[in-house]
């Protein structure tokens, strides 16, 4: 078992007694309940995922701290997060981005709402993109490390590192996305 630290122990239990938005499998809205409460009930939540790129076009890839409940000591794509009772999909994500990345006023670009469904999380997501140069500010209890890297980088470490499974399906979807019109 993981040791973690008094100030992770806290930001775990606080985590644990915020209330998520909780909705059907059409995404509408049923309430709110525990993050401990959709999982044990296997209920169906919302997430958002912001690829946050620089201007070089490399992508923000960071590692989860050991003490996540869900995919801990993972490389994630994304930052972002479960959306809280009674917020919308835009103010999660902003607020997901400014807690794990330190990163505000970057403006986000919707790319794809879809169902995440697998055995140990049911989420109807919402994927963004941002581009930003300024200096990443870790959150020390959700952030353990961040690098800059290419997508295709990203992808061929997908082969020998774990990387969380939900954020690479909101990667996938923007990489998927139609061109932009001209």
């Amino acid at each position: 078992m993981s040791r973690i630290s008094a100030a992770e122990a806290a930001h775990r239990a606080a985590s644990d007694s915020e209330r998520v938005a909780w909705v059907d499998e059409n995404d509408r809205p049923l309430g709110g309940v525990s993050r401990a409460q959709l999982r044990e009930r296997h209920l169906i939540g919302r997430g958002t995922y912001i690829l946050l790129f620089n201007s070089a076009g490399l992508l923000c890839v960071h590692r989860r701290t050991l003490s996540k409940a869900l995919y801990p000591g993972y490389w994630d794509v994304a930052a972002g997060g479960m959306v809280l009772e009674g917020e919308d999909y835009r103010l999660s994500a902003e607020r997901e981005l400014a807690e794990e990345l330190g990163i505000v006023d970057a403006e986000l670009v919707e790319h794809a709402h879809f169902l995440y469904d697998a055995p140990e999380s049911r989420l109807w997501c919402m994927a963004y993109s941002a581009v930003s140069d300024a200096p990443l500010v870790l959150q020390p209890e959700e952030v353990l490390e961040a690098r800059f890297i290419s997508v295709e980088q990203a992808l061929e470490e997908t082969r020998h590192m774990p990387y969380c499974p939900d954020s690479l399906a909101a990667l996938e979807r923007y990489m998927n996305r139609p061109p932009a019109a001209v």
